[in-house]
């Protein structure tokens, strides 16, 4: 067994372990990792309060949090009841201070109204990551949506127009507006929406299994919701869009409500 990225990859070796009763998990992951698990079909998964979908060969994911610390505790229950919690430790990262300058100052200090735009615009997006499909589209290797100079990294510290804001929730890839915006793995659009204050275009895709990926400032948008979406499928435009200085696309990922590196999950294919 081996990880990349905190992505568990299983080798030849471990064939039997996914056919057996065993529970396997990597050692450790990296803050920000999505990682897939391999445990009895059948079992009875926990992590952080939340039951965990199985799928029929015994593949679980779950996503590490920006701020996660220490170890990640997941506990199983076999089908014969016999239980068993796999430890994984959490490796930190450094976060550098990335600065922003340029940006419409409605949009780093908003007034009352447009904040309350906002709020109402981030609780439609925050509804549709709720969703637990069936699917294991999560476990395709992942593609870029497209090819370009990474101008913003998961994680970092903003200061938009010198004052600080939230961590970067995603990767910033800089690329020419109108540049074609393909899926980096098979899902089901469950957000779609070509003006919201500070996002502008944007669209969810869900992977199942409550991970998903949402890509910010697009100039067009070619899905609708509850569209099955192919990897490779071309789902809208770069554009600049909502709060962006340039055309880019921002692509962010989750696993529920916690934030995951599109980086990370990229790494998987090399």
């Amino acid at each position: 067994m081996f990880a990349l990225a905190g992505i568990l990859i299983l080798g030849p070796a471990l064939a039997q372990a996914a056919s057996d009763d065993r529970i396997v998990f990597p050692a450790s992951v990296r803050q920000g990792a999505m990682v897939i698990g391999k445990v009895p079909a059948g079992s009875r998964v926990e992590y952080t309060g939340r039951t965990l979908r199985v799928t029929g060969y015994g593949s679980v994911v779950l996503g590490i949090g920006r701020d996660a610390e220490g170890l990640a505790e997941v506990a199983v229950t076999r089908p014969d009841g016999s239980r068993e919690t796999a430890r994984i430790a959490i490796a930190p990262r450094d976060w550098p201070i990335e600065r922003v300058s340029g940006v419409p100052p409605k949009t780093v200090d908003p007034p009352p109204a447009i904040a309350e735009r906002i709020r109402r615009e981030q609780a439609r997006v925050t509804a549709a990551r709720t969703r637990d499909d069936d699917r294991a589209d999560f476990a395709q290797r992942f593609a870029w949506p497209v090819e370009g100079r990474i101008s913003g990294r998961f994680g970092n510290q903003r200061v938009y127009n010198g004052k600080p804001g939230s961590a970067h929730s995603g990767m910033d890839i800089a690329v020419a507006g109108g540049t074609p915006v393909k899926a980096p793995a098979a899902g089901v659009v469950t957000f779609a929406d070509a003006d919201l204050y500070l996002t502008g275009g944007t669209v969810l895709l869900d992977h199942g299994h409550g991970v998903s990926s949402n890509f910010l400032h697009l100039s067009r948008i070619d899905v609708r919701p509850g569209d099955r979406v192919e990897q490779g499928q071309v789902i809208g435009a770069v554009g600049a869009t909502g709060r962006a200085t340039g055309p880019h696309l921002h692509w962010g990922m989750n696993w529920f409500d916690v934030r995951i590196d599109p980086l990370l999950v990229l790494e998987r294919s090399r």
